[in-house]
């Protein structure tokens, strides 16, 4: 890709992201956006093929100026099962809150905004893939509670990850970070690993 073409990709999902994260919301088609960084819509459709292209690009930007790779790292490269859990459950609680006013951000769009739900469900399914890695290692270990599948362990380490039950508690009843994230370790301990 060209230097020119690899600024423009740039300037567009950072108008995406702007777009996406005023706060009184902005019209998300591809002709605003196009509008909003001063190109032709043509431009915006030579970079993405359609808008939930544009949408995921866009996410996975943000995602990339939060270093995704490096803060999963620990995670990744983690010498067991239990090791992997923790890191994996530490990596998304230190994630929550730059991603959250994205996800309220899609959620603006509306509940009929195919796009956005497509966008957001990309997104959704990479934590659950790494959820579902998490506690695959674990299995390997021996060290998940015998009577869980691995599928029904990963779909309750999911559910245990709620970005929604996280805000309900820091941000609406002002738990600290830290007492949020220890309570979830214990809790997510006692619902995957063998004693």
């Amino acid at each position: 890709m060209s230097s020119k073409r690899e600024q423009t990709r740039l300037l567009l999902l950072e108008t995406v992201l702007s777009l996406l994260m005023a706060p009184e919301g902005s019209p998300m088609r591809m002709i605003d956006v196009a509008r909003a960084a001063g190109v032709t819509r043509q431009t915006v459709y030579d970079h993405f093929t359609n808008r939930t292209d544009m949408l995921i690009a866009a996410i996975l930007h943000f995602g990339d100026t939060l270093e995704v790779d490096a803060r999963l790292a620990p995670s990744r490269a983690a010498p067991d099962g239990r090791s992997r859990l923790a890191a994996y459950t530490t990596a998304m609680l230190e994630f929550f809150p730059a991603i959250y006013p994205l996800k309220q951000a899609l959620e603006r769009l509306g509940p009929a905004d195919e796009e956005a739900r497509a966008a957001w469900g990309d997104r959704i399914r990479a934590m659950k893939e790494g959820c579902a890695a998490a506690v695959a290692a674990l299995r390997a270990d021996g060290d998940l509670l015998v009577h869980l599948s691995e599928e029904r362990a990963a779909d309750l380490y999911f559910t245990l990850l709620n970005m929604d039950g996280w805000a309900h508690c820091v941000l609406e009843n002002g738990w600290s970070a830290a007492d949020y994230l220890a309570e979830m370790q214990r809790v997510i301990a006692l619902a995957l690993v063998r004693s």
